[in-house]
């Protein structure tokens, strides 16, 4: 039994042969039609000048102030090694503060953060100090003789001096500090140079030279 040979898988097909003819037909029609126009190339009359884009000019530097007060120096820029300076810093107050201050050392004798606390010795006590004193052996002898030309005259009178005493109880100055007359100031003078007798004045115990005042009257008797 045979099959018709029209029919058999893979024999020749005139139809498809047309359809397949007309596809490409029409896609290289669309190319044909769908491509750029290009224009011939006509060469210039002169040579060819090729132009060269140039960066743009910099910005003109700024122009420094006219102004002297204004105008700034500018300031060079600090080594890596070099130190840095303390500046102080102005506060509110008024006072000037250094940044990093030195540390204080407390002062001998008070405890603090040093090494240790050194014991201080306590005030020395004032020295005692004592005048000179009448010797009482000598107390007779202080009252000098009345001048005579002052009894004549009936006159009575006051004296009072200072006296240097020595460490031997001896006058050694005598300055005059009031007196009702020169006559009455002689007389006294005389007797305190020679009779007057003192305990002298002692500084810790010590015999010292010393001043001290003395005043005598003078007084009629009947």
């Amino acid at each position: 039994m045979y099959a018709d040979r029209p029919n058999r898988t893979g024999g020749f097909n005139p139809g498809s042969l047309g359809i397949a003819l007309l596809v490409n037909g029409a896609v290289i029609g669309a190319l044909f039609f769908a491509a750029p126009k290009l224009l011939p190339f006509t060469p210039p009359d002169g040579p060819l000048i090729t132009y060269v884009p140039y960066p743009p000019p910099p910005p003109p530097e700024p122009v420094p102030p006219t102004d002297p007060l204004v105008r700034q120096q500018p300031r060079p820029a600090p080594r890596p090694d070099a130190p840095i300076p303390l500046v102080p810093t102005s506060t509110d107050s008024g006072f000037a503060v250094t940044p990093d201050p030195l540390p204080v050392t407390p002062p001998i004798g008070v405890e603090g953060s040093g090494t240790g606390t050194v014991a201080v010795d306590p005030p020395k006590p004032a020295p005692v100090f004592v005048q000179p004193g009448i010797d009482p052996r000598y107390a007779a002898d202080f009252q000098p003789s009345y001048p005579s030309e002052e009894r004549r005259a009936e006159r009575e009178g006051r004296v009072v001096v200072r006296v240097l005493v020595g460490i031997d109880g001896r006058v050694k100055q005598v300055e005059r500090v009031s007196a009702t007359t020169d006559t009455f100031y002689r007389a006294t003078l005389d007797r305190a140079l020679a009779k007057w007798r003192f305990k002298p004045a002692t500084r810790d115990g010590v015999p010292v030279e010393a001043w001290r005042s003395m005043a005598l009257t003078f007084v009629l008797q009947n």
